[in-house]
């Protein structure tokens, strides 16, 4: 009998060009009241996305909160059963969402049902009523997710980081106390939408299969007497961030530590920003990376670790974070510095780089793939001061990056100094390791 001598690792092919990205049509219109709309054609299937940002910074964050789950609770003509009710006739819904820059709703229906969907946010947007009974039952179901949150070690962890990073700028707390929650009423809610739910620098994104302009001609017919005597309110720059001990969060018993270590980051606009993602990408920012290889795949301390670069309209930060078993902790905060130092002191290999390259440049092209996608692209860059045509030159941009470039970058945002981290874990068995590496403070 013939042994059977097992394959040996195969070689894979090289990786193809990348093809040059291709920006769909698209048009936009700014209405009389101040509404910026911008209609973009993607034939896939005969669906269109619905995309809405409402400028909505420096809210008192109960009553945005409780706006956002009953901005939909109905209307002087419909209640909410029969919104959804409509909506469905035409294949689609409306949700309603809130973040620390805005109020969003998101949409979806058949592209013969967008003049409806189109209809029925125009009801929702000038004459929500806040119903005093659906306010009160979305007001038990919002303290109840926020408890069950509390319950959670990412969730903590998050809190920890945010109050750390931002101190006494709005976004440090951008989660509501139960207690406030429950303080909300009807009338509150009228008020506020009166006063900041308007048209003027709002931005209204639909992706779809449309001829763009007779999209823009239906929302300026839906939505051109959506008015208001709102404003905007501007939020102040993030602070910059400042390094200090490391942050202890104490949570007795637990069996795992949260590792959050957060670095300075720039805008999509800045000249840096290209080389920072792909710096980024070799660091920690998707399964190939160094710190992925480093502390799952060669050492099993996590399962997940990640690292990616958050975008807000006051400023950006870039966010490691994961979870390690509590007798590890030490260990992967050491591995986790070590690997940052070794990007921000040596250049990467030219293959590292070009496989960051690679992968960035087609999560660009998969991020436009889909309508969905693709409105959510759209959206985020409108959001922020930008177009879709932005998306060609951040392409140039990763195409043209160096190795000095990436090196650079590395050096100027990931070096260890500037990081600020917060572990959320059992203090009594994780303090003596983390204090061997850094200065540490207990919350």
């Amino acid at each position: 009998m013939t042994a059977t001598v097992p394959p040996g690792p195969r070689t894979l092919p090289p990786l193809g060009p990348n093809r040059r990205l291709k920006l769909p049509q698209q048009a936009e219109r700014t209405l009389g009241n101040g509404l910026t709309v911008i209609a973009v054609r993607r034939p896939a299937v005969p669906l269109v996305e619905l995309r809405l940002w409402v400028p909505f910074g420096r809210v008192h964050l109960a009553r945005g909160a409780m706006l956002s789950q009953t901005l939909l609770s109905g209307t002087p003509t419909m209640t909410s059963v029969q919104i959804a009710a409509e909506l469905q006739k035409v294949g689609g819904g409306l949700a309603a969402g809130l973040d620390p820059d805005r109020l969003m709703l998101t949409g979806t229906s058949l592209v013969t049902g967008l003049d409806r969907m189109l209809e029925i946010l125009a009801e929702v947007l000038t004459g929500a009523t806040y119903p005093k009974e659906e306010v009160a039952t979305e007001r038990d179901r919002l303290v109840d997710r926020i408890q069950v949150a509390q319950s959670q070690p990412a969730h903590l962890a998050r809190v920890a980081l945010l109050k750390r990073i931002f101190g006494r700028h709005p976004y440090a707390v951008q989660t509501p106390e139960t207690d406030e929650v429950r303080a909300v009423r009807p009338g509150v809610l009228r008020r506020l939408h009166t006063e900041r739910v308007h048209p003027a620098d709002s931005v209204l994104v639909l992706v779809g299969d449309v001829q763009p302009e007779r999209a823009l001609d239906a929302t300026e017919k839906a939505l051109g007497g959506w008015a208001g005597a709102g404003r905007t309110v501007d939020l102040p720059p993030a602070p910059p961030l400042e390094p200090g001990p490391l942050l202890l969060v104490d949570r007795p018993g637990s069996v795992q530590s949260s590792l959050r270590v957060a670095m300075p980051a720039v805008p999509r606009t800045h000249s840096d920003h290209a080389a920072l993602q792909l710096a980024n990408l070799i660091f920690g920012g998707y399964f190939s990376s160094r710190w992925v290889e480093n502390i799952r795949e060669d050492k099993g301390y996590t399962y997940g670790p990640h690292s990616l670069i958050e975008h807000a309209v006051a400023g950006s930060v870039l966010v490691a974070a994961a979870e390690v078993a509590t007798e590890v902790t030490g260990p992967a905060l050491l591995e986790t510095t070590y690997e940052l130092g070794r990007l921000a002191s040596l250049p990467p290999k030219e293959d590292e780089l070009e496989q960051a390259r690679q992968y960035a440049l087609g999560t660009l092209q998969l991020g436009m793939s889909t309508q969905a996608g693709l409105a959510a692209l759209v959206s985020a860059y409108a959001g922020n001061g930008l177009r879709l045509d932005f998306l060609a030159e951040h392409a140039a941009r990763l195409a043209k990056a160096t190795v000095a470039d990436v090196a650079e970058a590395a050096a100027r945002y990931l070096a260890p100094a500037k990081a600020v981290t917060v572990v959320l874990g059992d203090a009594e068995r994780i303090a003596p390791s983390l204090a061997a590496l850094t200065a540490v403070e207990t919350a």
